[in-house]
């Protein structure tokens, strides 16, 4: 029987924000939670009963985790296939290490969505200096580059601006294989998320609209005010791929929008994200809580949304000196929520916390949480 009822113990691979914040909907729930990080402080440390401090390509402690828990999960796709098929061999992994083959590297990802007939943009690999510039070429103009396999937050990428900038940028990256993307003339990102059960039922959430600054996220506001043609093709897509791929857990498919109006996949992402942290005040039931739910083959939550909602990532540039910024400045807004991760070191570009808002309109609510953020610059009183 595939169904882990609460009381059960469930594994995260991974320590991060988005573990720590399924643990906290997971504890609401009534489950146990152990957890493997290589970060002996990471976030999620505290919210876990048991923590593993271990690499994620530490065979023998994933298989010690596993022996704790009654079914394993992931927060981050950088844990090894031979983790993910040592847990699997004790405990039900999901999703399972199938899902996370494809995911992992950026190539690989691109080539099965693309064979599948899955709308891609025009995109060359490369493995060579050469391979490079000969890419370049061939899809001509403004390029983004990518590193098959790790980076994040705009790292491990950078822009090709024709092919007598292969050489910077091939070193820039440190000379490892590269997915290259013919640059698009976008009118603007957005993302599905979508909850499967391993039972096959699946629930998909309203696609949400996204910023970006220097690949890092900025804002995001849910539902996206997206044409309903798009809205639904998006969703669609999303809900395929989810089935197409077995997900046991949750999919994310971030797209790009054309001038055009045509749609064409970013990346998936097996797992909570960034973009849908709105649906903890949006919806009747958050990213966190249906991770659980559908981890554990529970019935999966209404995906309903109740009212509008955004966030606003906070990074550590905000944490400067002695004091922390001023929240209280940012609460003072009605319906404004400040969510912290437990990071003890502030860096910038890290990924401290987010601020999320409710409005009336997604609008109201992005106005909301800006003017929080806004209010974080200014010196405390």
């Amino acid at each position: 029987m595939s169904i882990i009822l609460p009381g059960a113990t469930i594994g995260i691979l991974g320590g991060g924000q988005l573990g720590r914040m399924t643990a906290m909907a997971a504890r609401s729930l009534g489950y146990h939670l152990a957890a493997l990080d290589p970060d002996p402080s990471c976030a999620a440390r505290f919210l876990v009963e048991t923590c593993v401090t271990a690499g994620f390509d530490d065979v023998e402690a994933a298989r010690e985790l596993a022996h704790r828990c009654n079914v394993a999960t992931v927060e981050i796709e950088k844990i090894s296939i031979e983790v993910m098929r040592a847990v699997q061999e004790i405990i039900p992994m999901r999703p399972g290490p199938d899902v996370l083959q494809v995911v992992q590297d950026r190539a690989r990802q691109k080539d099965w969505l693309a064979e599948r007939g899955f709308p891609v943009g025009p995109y060359r690999k490369a493995a060579t200096e050469d391979e490079l510039r000969q890419a370049a070429q061939t899809l001509g103009g403004r390029c983004y580059v990518k590193a098959t396999r790790g980076g994040y937050d705009g790292r491990g990428q950078d822009i090709l601006t024709g092919p007598e900038d292969s050489a910077r940028v091939w070193e820039l990256l440190g000379g490892v294989p590269v997915v290259v993307e013919k640059g698009l003339e976008l009118e603007s990102e957005l993302s599905v998320l979508v909850a499967r059960r391993p039972s096959g039922d699946a629930r998909t959430y309203a696609p949400a609209l996204n910023h970006h600054i220097k690949g890092i996220l900025e804002w995001s506001v849910l539902p996206g005010p997206l044409p309903h043609a798009v809205a639904n093709q998006a969703e669609s897509i999303a809900r395929d791929i989810a089935a197409a791929l077995g997900v046991e857990g949750l999919l994310v498919a971030e797209f790009f929008l054309t001038r055009a109006g045509e749609l064409y996949l970013n990346e998936l992402a097996p797992r909570p994200h960034n973009t849908f942290h709105t649906t903890e005040v949006a919806c009747a039931t958050s990213q966190f809580e249906q991770h659980t739910r559908s981890v554990c083959d529970l019935p999966l939550g209404s995906t309903e949304l109740i009212r509008p909602a955004a966030i606003v990532n906070l990074l550590g540039d905000l944490w400067t000196g002695d004091a922390p910024p001023p929240f209280d400045r940012a609460l003072e807004i009605p319906g404004v929520q400040v969510h912290l991760y437990g990071k003890r070191v502030a860096r910038p570009g890290r990924k401290m916390g987010h601020l999320s808002a409710i409005g009336a309109t997604p609008e109201e609510a992005l106005q909301k949480v800006q003017e929080a953020r806004a209010r974080l610059n200014r010196p405390p009183r």
